[in-house]
């Protein structure tokens, strides 16, 4: 299976006391960056995540949020906390002393106060089994998206390489026509020189010409590389690497055929290669 580097997921669990919830999200990278924004209460669990995220995931710059979020107190358990709330109002009243211009606390600043309902400190032991089964329910769902992503990417890669299999076929029965147009113009050089070539001009015109048709090795190169790239798609895996090598490949030797060209034609397919190849390059960027 081939996946992408981007991807999303959102899940939330419901725990005592209130709920859980992590978000997951990555863009492309050259390596596996890791970028946590959890609540103080739940920053033990980080280095688990670490683990557990890097066990599953090779590249790309991860963004993971985990957060809590209290359940409503209702009935008995809506007491304020008397104490705090008492504290609460000295210090209010000391604020304002020293700072005439300072606002004084609103009802919804209180009632949102760590403790004013009592002790609702979190049970880090009875969440961190809780906050692991959360990252993996996300992490599967974070890997689905991936995989839909990475099928699609790989879709469009195969399309090209078919398009570029599809101009390897047009270009070898146009390669012996292009030989002889070039062999013409080649014989009317040395006839129109015949006045002053000698025989090791000669030899020489025609190595060159002999150099500069050679263009087999690079049209049998280009087959080869995409039949690697068909090989690692179907392998699946951590594959974006290979794959950008093979582009980097693919490119030098259609470069390589292009400057090779004898005609316009070839010159012409020889810009619908590097074409194809840039569009499987960025499709490429986006793998794992």
């Amino acid at each position: 299976m081939i996946n992408s580097m981007t991807g999303y997921a959102a899940v939330t669990r419901t725990v005592k006391g209130g709920a859980l919830h992590m978000e997951l999200k990555s863009v492309n990278s050259r390596y596996l960056d890791y970028q946590f924004r959890i609540c103080d209460e739940l920053r033990i669990v980080e280095p688990a995540l670490r683990e557990l995220i890097g066990a599953r995931l090779v590249r790309g710059k991860l963004e993971c949020r985990l957060g809590f979020v209290a359940a409503a107190a209702t009935g008995p358990q809506a007491n304020l906390n008397a104490d705090l709330l008492g504290r609460l109002t000295l210090f209010d009243a000391e604020i304002r002393r020293v700072l005439p211009l300072a606002a004084p606390l609103a009802v919804s600043d209180v009632l949102r106060w760590p403790g004013i309902f009592g002790d609702d400190g979190l049970d880090i032991e009875t969440l961190m089994p809780a906050c692991l089964a959360l990252a993996s329910d996300a992490l599967d769902e974070f890997a689905a998206c991936r995989a839909r992503e990475g099928a699609k990417l790989a879709a469009v890669i195969v399309e090209r390489v078919d398009c570029m299999r599809a101009l390897l076929r047009d270009v070898e029965p146009r390669v012996p026509a292009a030989l002889a147009a070039f062999n013409d113009r080649l014989r009317q050089r040395l006839l129109d020189a015949a006045a002053t070539v000698d025989d090791e001009r000669i030899r020489q015109e025609v190595a060159v010409f002999a150099a500069r048709i050679d263009v087999a090795e690079e049209l049998s190169r280009l087959s080869t590389h995409l039949d690697e790239v068909e090989r690692v798609l179907a392998t699946g895996g951590a594959s974006g690497k290979r794959l950008d090598f093979l582009m980097q490949e693919l490119t030098r030797e259609a470069n390589t055929f292009g400057s090779k060209s004898l005609v316009a034609d070839l010159s012409r397919l020889a810009v619908e290669f590097k074409l194809l190849i840039e569009q499987m390059r960025e499709q490429v960027q986006n793998l794992e």
